[in-house]
């Protein structure tokens, strides 16, 4: 959805309410196409990285799953508590990434089965033998860290920034950047990587 398709729901349907069913008497629900409209532009791209974090797809799929998510809420949107709205686009759009990655997985494209295997390992897409090692020395090595250290690297490998984990494991920004310090320290005393 761009902004210019969300202006012009908001004009088409400010005033559109539908019946709702299912929900509590008196409940407050997302009722007009300018709430969604509202809502769209406040927490679309929140939501499509909450589904990248629990999904581990491609961003088409991402895309894909978060857009079912708000086409659904729109057909929906008489039955969705208000109070509830972010975690029922989340679950949508998260389901909806699974089940799309399953469909995937079921669908083997024939390129993928005339392509010889060579050309994945000059791809660089198989792995040899050591550096299969070399992944599991690594991983050794991090599990030998303090606990404390080890949350810190997986979260920073993970993608997070030193304010997203001080935020999240409630330490300050300082002390996130000292433990990640130490502990790749000790990694890169431990071997190479």
């Amino acid at each position: 959805m761009t902004v210019a398709l969300v202006q012009n729901l908001r004009a088409d349907g400010a005033h559109h309410q539908l019946p709702a069913k299912g929900v509590a008497p008196g409940a407050p629900v997302v009722a007009t196409v300018a709430e969604i409209g509202d809502l769209y532009v406040a927490f679309a791209g929140r939501l499509a990285q909450i589904v990248r974090f629990n999904v581990r797809a491609p961003e088409a799929v991402i895309e894909d799953a978060c857009q079912f998510a708000w086409t659904r809420l729109l057909h929906h949107r008489g039955r969705v508590r208000r109070d509830a709205v972010r975690t029922w686009l989340t679950r949508t759009a998260t389901h909806q990434a699974l089940k799309l990655v399953r469909r995937e997985d079921r669908e083997l494209s024939l390129d993928a089965i005339l392509e010889p295997a060579h050309a994945l390992t000059r791809a660089g897409l198989t792995a040899t033998l050591e550096e299969l090692i070399e992944q599991r020395g690594r991983l050794e090595a991090i599990g030998r860290l303090p606990q404390r250290q080890q949350r810190l690297v997986w979260l920073h490998g993970l993608g997070f920034s030193y304010a997203e984990i001080a935020r999240d494991c409630g330490y300050t920004p300082r002390t996130v950047e000292r433990q990640l310090l130490r502990g790749k320290r000790t990694l890169r005393s431990v071997g190479p990587g």
